[in-house]
C-alpha cells in the first residue's frame, strides 16, 4: 500500500460506511437492495451528511470571504506603497504587513477555499470506491465497508439503463448509449451549477471596491477555469461520482442563494436589495451572523434606506401663503 493509499484508507472506510448505512436503512423500509435508485439515494445521503457537517466551516468561509472583500482597498494601498520595489527587503516588508493585516481582520485568502479542501479527500475516496467496484467483484472481495455481496449489487445496479460504476471514458456494463447520455447530462449539470454559483456571488455579493480589485480578476479567471477543469475531468468520473458532485454543487448553489439573500456582503448589490426590502417592512437593521452585527456601514445604509422610505411615504403638503 503506497503513501496515498495509506492516507485515503480511513476516508474510503468512512465514505463506504455512510453509503452502506443509508443503503441498509433504505432497504429496511422496502426499497430493493440491488436497485440503482437505492444506491443513488445512498450517494445523495452521503452528500447530505458531509455538507451538514461542513456548515460551521461554511460560516467561517463566509466571514473569510467577506473579510477579504472588505480588505481589498487596504491591500490596494499596500500594493501601491511598494509598487516598483523589487528588492528582497521590500518584498519581505510587504509580505509582513500583508500578514499583519490578515491577522488584524481575522481572515486570509485560504479560508475561502477551506470547505472545498476538506471535501476533496471524501471526493477522492468515493472515486476510489466506485472506480474499484468492478475490480473488487472480479477478485471476489469487498471494498471499504462494502461486503462482496454489496459490491456485486452496486456493480449490477443502474439508473436509466446506465450502471453507476460506468464512466464516459471507460464505459462499463449495461447500455453504452445510456452511459454516454447520462454522463454528458450529469457533467453539464455539474459544471453549470458550479458556474451559476460563482457567477451569482460575483454579480450580487461583492462590493464596488472588491469588483475593481486584483482579487476580482482572479475570481473571474476561476469562474471559467474551474468548470472547464471539472468538465474535462468528468469524462473519467463514474456516474456515481457525477451524482455526488452534482448534488454537492446544487447544495452549494442553494446555500449561496440563501446567504446572498439573507446575509449579503456590506456594500454589495445584494446588501442594498436587502436594505430596501427591510425598509419596506419598517425594519431598521440587517440580520445577525454569528452573534454580531454584519457591519456598521451596512447598518447605517439600512437605517438611511428606512428613513428615505418613510419620508417618501409621508410627504408634507405645502400650504398656500397669502400674498402680501
Amino acid at each position: 500500500m503506497d503513501f496515498f493509499e495509506t492516507i485515503m484508507f480511513p476516508f474510503k472506510w468512512l465514505v463506504s460506511v455512510i453509503m452502506v448505512g443509508f443503503h441498509e436503512g433504505l432497504s429496511t423500509i422496502g426499497l430493493p437492495a440491488a436497485n440503482g435508485w437505492t444506491w443513488t439515494l445512498s450517494i445523495i445521503g452521503l452528500v447530505l451528511v458531509i455538507r451538514a457537517a461542513l456548515i460551521p466551516v461554511f460560516v467561517k468561509q463566509i466571514k473569510a470571504q467577506r473579510g477579504m472583500q472588505l480588505l481589498q482597498p487596504d491591500l490596494k494601498k499596500l500594493q501601491d506603497k511598494y509598487k516598483g520595489k523589487t528588492d528582497q527587503l521590500s518584498r519581505q516588508a510587504m509580505a509582513q504587513e500583508q500578514m499583519a493585516m490578515y491577522k488584524k481582520h481575522g481572515t486570509n485568502p485560504f479560508s475561502a477555499c477551506l470547505p472545498m479542501l476538506i471535501q476533496m479527500p471524501f471526493f477522492f475516496a468515493l472515486f476510489q470506491v466506485l472506480s474499484g467496484i468492478t475490480a473488487a467483484r472480479t477478485k471476489g472481495a469487498g471494498i471499504g465497508a462494502m461486503s462482496h455481496e454489496q459490491v456485486v449489487q452496486f456493480d449490477d445496479s443502474s439508473i436509466f439503463g446506465a450502471t453507476l460504476s460506468a464512466s464516459l471514458l471507460h464505459g462499463g456494463a449495461g447500455n453504452q448509449t445510456a452511459v454516454w447520455i447520462l454522463s454528458i447530462v450529469m457533467i453539464l449539470a455539474m459544471t453549470a451549477s458550479q458556474f451559476i454559483t460563482q457567477k451569482q456571488i460575483m454579480a450580487k455579493n461583492m462590493s464596488e471596491e472588491a469588483m475593481a480589485s486584483p482579487f476580482m480578476r482572479q475570481q473571474k479567471m476561476m469562474l471559467y477555469i474551474l468548470p472547464i477543469v471539472f468538465g474535462v475531468g468528468g469524462i473519467n468520473f463514474p456516474i456515481g461520482v457525477l451524482i455526488y458532485w452534482t448534488t454537492t454543487n446544487l447544495w452549494t448553489m442553494g446555500q449561496q442563494f440563501f446567504v446572498i439573500r439573507r446575509m449579503p456582503t456590506p456594500g454589495s448589490p445584494a446588501a442594498k436589495a436587502l436594505a430596501e426590502r427591510r425598509a419596506a417592512k419598517g425594519l431598521p437593521s440587517l440580520p445577525i451572523l454569528g452573534g454580531k452585527k454584519v457591519d456598521a456601514e451596512a447598518e447605517a445604509a439600512a437605517a438611511a434606506a428606512v428613513a428615505q422610505a418613510r419620508s417618501q411615504r409621508i410627504q408634507p403638503q405645502r400650504k398656500n401663503r397669502k400674498k402680501k
